[in-house]
């Protein structure tokens, strides 16, 4: 392969490599809220076609190159890191209690990220009918209901008994959906409980340790998402961990 070729290649790669993410954010944005994952993940694609159309036509230092690449790679490789962690699930099917960690809904809708933690709630209780089951979530902007409310609607259906279902409605935050999902187990159970939290498998490293700054030591359960999901999921579970680890929230 000649020297043009190779270069050609690579600024062609590069370049649909953007494009797809691109596709991907739009596609994304007709499926879930707007938020910062998708607003970055766009910005993220537009500068990955720009480099692309310019890898070959400007005098750059491998220095500038090696940079790129590594700012490319390292969200790639931590997305990786993510959703393998939160795979490993740990629930011993005894606990008291299961904590099913909001996401957003559209109108009174659940999306799709929220439905699949969801079946994951549906799947545990076939193994532990005894838990109750805590949906933790408020209303948003976009929201005409509380998340938290059209969670226990949409277990419902899926058979689990409503009376075993808790609504937490106050939330607006991964730190928040445990401190009151906390406080109202306290109450249940004075004497101390056990629990689970189940979110999908991106989040789970981070809420493990959110839970932790929220005074819960649980087990954990993650749920799947789709493939084309996890750029957009996994860019804005990069910020909100850079801003856990740069602001940690405290108990007030």
């Amino acid at each position: 392969m000649t020297g043009n070729c190779l270069i050609s290649l690579i600024k062609n790669t590069i370049i649909l490599f953007g494009v797809l993410l691109l596709i991907d954010t739009i596609f994304m944005s007709f499926l879930i809220n707007f938020n910062s994952g998708l607003l970055a993940l766009g910005a993220f694609s537009i500068a990955i076609i720009v480099y692309g159309i310019l890898w070959h036509k400007m005098n750059i230092t491998k220095w500038i190159h090696v940079t790129a690449a590594f700012v490319f790679i390292v969200p790639i490789l931590f997305s990786a890191f993510l959703v393998c962690y939160g795979k490993n699930d740990n629930a011993k099917y005894n606990e008291d209690a299961v904590i099913i960690l909001g996401a957003g809904i559209r109108g009174e809708k659940v999306t799709f990220i929220l439905a699949q933690r969801l079946n994951k709630a549906v799947e545990y209780y076939t193994k532990n009918p005894n838990a109750v089951f805590v949906v933790s979530g408020g209303q948003g902007k976009q929201e005409t209901i509380t998340e938290a409310l059209a969670m226990e609607r949409y277990l419902v259906d899926k058979g689990i008994p409503i009376e075993k279902i808790i609504k937490e409605e106050k939330s607006t935050s991964t730190f928040e959906n445990f401190m009151f999902s906390n406080d109202i187990l306290k109450q249940k159970f004075p004497q101390g409980f056990s629990t689970v939290f189940i979110t999908n498998d991106f989040h789970v490293f981070r809420a493990e340790r959110v839970a932790k700054k929220a005074g819960i030591s649980a087990c954990h359960m993650g749920s799947t998402i789709y493939w084309y999901a996890i750029p957009a999921n996994c860019m804005r579970e990069m910020m909100a961990l850079i801003k856990f680890w740069a602001l940690p929230p405290r108990l007030t």
